[in-house]
């Protein structure tokens, strides 16, 4: 609901018609939408990529396709989203140019946090076609070294005891689809777009694993009528500051809370495999595939792991954001090489798309100064990014016969981004990863001995499979480099890798 106070009008639907010129509105009849779908997981990256989609996919051919916002965890959307009639400003950056836009395909938004009922409720209602997910790597409750369900995470543990009372993303879904079942039966898709290479599977994996616990008769029925697609999504977008919003407040002369940035690239490759009613995405520039499978390896191999590996150089060489570690002719000479030399070669052929050149564009993406993606925001849960990002690689490398020294170096360079937090190490930074107290607890209990430092952290198989944790090769080159990056000046190291 638009209100005016003596400030600014606030971004509503009444708005809408009077926005300035300069920002584009839905090409769409908003009023005659109706919903369709649900995105689970509400952030940034969901509104400024898979939103945008179904926007553009609205305008080319409109259908029952609105969507409800759904968040289980903080932030709340009621006063936020709710009170801007779902409505929102993304904007794009790309050096000084900058484009906005109002994305109006959420017609409601749901704040499940105090319990999960509105969540259920949403998920099992029979006009949901599709439920979209944004909810993190470590929302799926699995072992990132296997994939499957983490049967010890308390809240898995909980949701085996309560399973009408889920805590857990996974307890949550399985639960909505008991009732769905009992219900009215209406077949349904799941699309995970987080960052999980064969994210559809693991979805699937976590999911089915609570409901064979709970009934064979709701494995059974998940499996005649459920779909869990596999997708690659790919925009860089960085966590908005108060500077955003006073950005789109000074420059367009209304007030929005919920403003998102992105760059102005973007990616959306998805399994066609759905069980009712399928988005027309690809009408907004989606590619449908058989095989997601090598545009997630060159995805989360080239762009993300130069992002992984440019947070921790970058954060041990004093840069804030990405696009400063761009910047650096150190920083960049060693991941250049790294992906070169030790990525491409193991990467599968990608229909449409020149390895070199993508990794030319990363560069390009990554360069953007208009895009101010913090080097700690990117480290965020590293434990649990890192398995697909950097190890997989090593463990092809070296599965051929070739070195993979660069790429362990990064794993050290991971491991000195830990234990930086610890006491004997002086309390640097924060660390946020599901690894961090663990990884604390070890550097305060050794010190600095990169011997037994990396023999203890590579002993967590949650993360290190042992058959990779045990190849001396391996393991001889990660306590090397983190013996160097814990030196005084860990890029003069990394300068004579060079």
């Amino acid at each position: 609901m638009s209100s005016t106070t003596g400030q600014r009008t606030a971004l509503g639907q009444a708005l809408l018609p009077r926005l300035p010129d300069a920002v584009r509105r839905p090409g769409y009849d908003r009023s005659a939408l109706r919903i369709g779908m649900a995105h689970l997981g509400v952030g940034a990256f969901h509104r400024c990529h898979q939103a945008e989609f179904t926007d553009d996919a609205l305008e080319q051919s409109f259908g029952r396709w609105g969507v409800v916002g759904i968040n289980v965890r903080p932030p709340r959307l009621g006063d936020t989203l709710g009170a801007q009639d779902g409505l929102y400003t993304r904007l794009l950056r790309d050096g000084d140019a900058s484009e906005a836009r109002v994305i109006g395909c959420m017609l409601a938004v749901v704040d499940s946090q105090e319990g999960p009922e509105p969540a259920l409720a949403t998920l099992a209602a029979p006009e949901i076609d599709v439920v979209t997910m944004t909810v993190t790597e470590k929302g799926y409750c699995h072992e990132p070294a296997t994939g499957a369900l983490d049967a010890d995470h308390p809240d898995i543990v909980h949701d085996v005891a309560h399973p009408t009372a889920p805590r857990s993303v996974p307890g949550l879904i399985a639960h909505a689809l008991e009732r769905r079942m009992l219900s009215h039966g209406q077949p349904i898709s799941f699309v995970s777009c987080d960052n999980i290479p064969s994210n559809g599977t693991i979805l699937r994996t976590v999911v089915t694993a609570l409901a064979d616990a709970r009934s064979v008769e709701l494995a059974r029925w998940i499996d005649a009528n459920v779909t869990f697609p596999e997708t690659m999504v790919d925009r860089i977008v960085p966590a908005t500051t108060p500077d955003d919003l006073a950005t789109v407040e000074a420059a367009y002369g209304y007030r929005d809370t919920a403003v998102v940035v992105g760059e102005p690239f973007r990616q959306w490759v998805i399994e066609d495999r759905f069980a009712a009613r399928t988005p027309p995405w690809g009408l907004s520039g989606a590619t449908f595939v058989d095989d997601v499978t090598p545009f997630e390896l060159i995805k989360m191999r080239v762009l993300n792991g130069a992002q992984t590996s440019l947070c921790y150089l970058g954060v041990l060489a004093g840069h804030e954001y990405t696009c400063d570690d761009m910047t650096d002719p150190v920083l960049t000479g060693f991941v250049g090489r790294m992906l070169a030399e030790e990525t491409l070669p193991h990467l599968p052929p990608v229909p449409g798309i020149d390895p070199e050149a993508y990794l030319a564009q990363s560069f390009t993406r990554l360069r953007n100064t208009a895009i101010r993606h913090r080097n700690h925001q990117i480290a965020t849960d590293g434990s649990r990014k890192i398995v697909q990002r950097i190890l997989n690689p090593i463990r092809d490398c070296l599965d051929s016969g070739g070195g993979a020294e660069r790429l362990t170096l990064i794993v050290a360079a991971w491991m000195v981004y830990l234990v930086s937090a610890s006491e004997r190490f002086g309390r640097r930074w924060k660390v946020e990863d599901p690894f961090a107290a663990e990884a604390e607890r070890i550097a305060d209990r050794i010190g600095r001995d990169p011997v037994a430092l990396v023999d203890a952290i590579l002993a967590e198989d949650t993360i290190f499979d042992p058959a990779l944790a045990t190849r001396p090769a391996f393991r001889s080159a990660v306590i090397r480099h983190l013996d160097g990056l814990l030196s005084p000046d860990p890029i003069a190291y990394l300068r004579s890798m060079a």
